[in-house]
């Protein structure tokens, strides 16, 4: 069996660098990798793209920038070439982009695959965009009859509603966050006018294309539900966020603080089946493929609503994604094996 020449693509030009890289070096300690010619691409945090051959503990401790083996590089057609050794080109069939947030889920990285011919996992390249840029997530929703929080939307360059006009619209509590972010960066609950302009302030900061969202706080809590497929498409199981704060943050997911994880989710069979139809439908409406994980709110009146869509989930052995797959029946390194295959169905470019 010939074997697929992967670039696993890591650390990204964004504010969940740290995040990719925990998340790429459990993914390359699960991975079978004697059925694949591994190719590993870093950028750092200024965007330049490196070709990386050390260690996967210089990846998880930040410091593979600093390994011999690391050299500039370019993508070229269906490849790579070191700047070093230009003349050497290194071919790639599929690759893998580990990346969060900003440029590595936002459908940049996927554009720029297309435009090499090389196939990815995940997303195409409108299914991402959509899906980082919650407003937009939020009206296509609306479209598709799809139960979302209520919210407004405030644009940095524009005049936006005041406290009052919103509190008119919106009762308190409110979660603000930045539209084009993840990993709870910029997240903040508002329960008075006093909160309100410092949670503004965050948000923007975080969001790379000024616009953020005022949503109404669910009186619930969250579930999440992990999905994978091209035309046919399935759904694993749910699980249940335990906080014990007002948000899900960044240290409740991914250092395990504030919050617990429980999978399967503690809810009733048919909740746990319309939780399941409801991710479905999602990751139709967004024309997702690969992979997706959909994260939803359980309300205290029994409603299951849509919270967000992840098109890069986090990648570690105990993150939401490979987890809620776990608990259906497929491993960790089996699920990697499954979305590469999905990645080669899909055409690219002009394969």
């Amino acid at each position: 069996m010939n074997r697929y020449n992967l670039a696993v693509l890591f650390g990204g030009q964004s504010s969940e660098y740290s995040v990719s890289l925990h998340s790429t070096a459990s993914f390359l300690r699960q991975i079978h990798a004697d059925k694949y010619n591994i190719v590993l691409i870093g950028i750092d945090p200024n965007g330049i793209f490196y070709y990386y051959d050390g260690s996967i503990d210089a990846i998880e401790h930040d410091t593979w920038r600093q390994d011999a083996t690391c050299t500039p590089c370019a993508f070229v057609h269906k490849g790579i070439i070191r700047l070093d050794k230009p003349e050497e080109k290194i071919e790639l069939d599929v690759a893998f982009p580990v990346l969060h947030g900003k440029n590595g889920e936002d459908g940049c990285i996927q554009g720029l695959l297309e435009l090499m011919n090389i196939h990815y996992v995940g997303c195409d390249v409108m299914s991402s965009s959509i899906s980082m840029d919650k407003e937009i997530m939020h009206i296509l929703c609306k479209e598709a009859d799809i139960p979302c929080a209520p919210y407004v939307c405030l644009k940095k360059f524009e005049t936006n509603p005041t406290f009052e006009e919103i509190e008119k619209q919106i009762p308190l509590p409110w979660i603000i966050k930045p539209c084009n972010a993840g990993s709870s960066y910029g997240v903040h609950k508002v329960e008075s006018k006093d909160d309100f302009e410092p949670a503004v302030e965050d948000a923007f900061y975080y969001d790379g294309r000024g616009k953020i969202l005022v949503e109404k706080a669910i009186d619930g809590f969250e579930i999440g539900c992990a999905v994978m497929g091209n035309e046919t498409v399935f759904t694993g199981s749910i699980d249940e966020i335990q906080i014990h704060g007002s948000i899900f943050d960044f240290e409740g997911k991914y250092e395990d603080k504030g919050a617990d994880i429980i999978c399967p989710a503690r809810i009733e069979p048919k909740q746990f089946k319309e939780a399941q139809e409801l991710a479905y439908r999602t990751y139709k409406a967004m024309n997702c493929t690969g992979l997706a994980r959909v994260d939803m709110f359980l309300t205290s009146e029994g409603r299951i609503i849509l919270n967000e869509l992840n098109t890069i989930p986090g990648f570690t052995d105990t993150s939401r994604y490979p987890s809620m797959m776990r608990e259906a029946g497929i491993g960790f390194s089996d699920l990697i094996d499954r979305l590469i295959e999905l990645a080669m169905q899909r055409k690219v470019g002009v394969c």
